[in-house]
């Protein structure tokens, strides 16, 4: 299954946590970039992540739901995601080697 660097971040925090996380604990992920984005981009952009691994089946979601939107407050790993984010730490990134010709 192919995720995000975000995503990633987001499975093996989770995994660690064993149990329910809270958002604010994801934020974290942008203190080291460099070149991060806005604080409210950023929020956007977890909330993205995080609403595509649920509908991928990795997570569920707990929050306050609005007739327009969800507030998506805390998330936990499924069965399914334990067993993908497990997958993720075995496997090892390939390097971007260049031919030389």
């Amino acid at each position: 299954m192919r995720v995000s660097q975000l995503q990633k971040y987001i499975l093996l925090n989770l995994l660690n946590s064993k149990g329910k996380s809270k958002r604010k604990q994801l934020l974290k992920f942008y203190e080291k970039k460099k070149n991060a984005p806005k604080k409210t981009d950023q929020q956007g952009i977890i909330t993205k992540s995080i609403e595509r691994l649920i509908d991928k089946g990795l997570m569920i979601g707990y929050g306050r739901r609005t007739p327009k939107k969800w507030f998506i407050e805390e998330v936990q790993l499924t069965r399914k995601g334990r067993k993908e984010t497990k997958k993720l730490l075995g496997e090892q990134q390939l390097l971007p080697f260049k031919n030389k010709k």
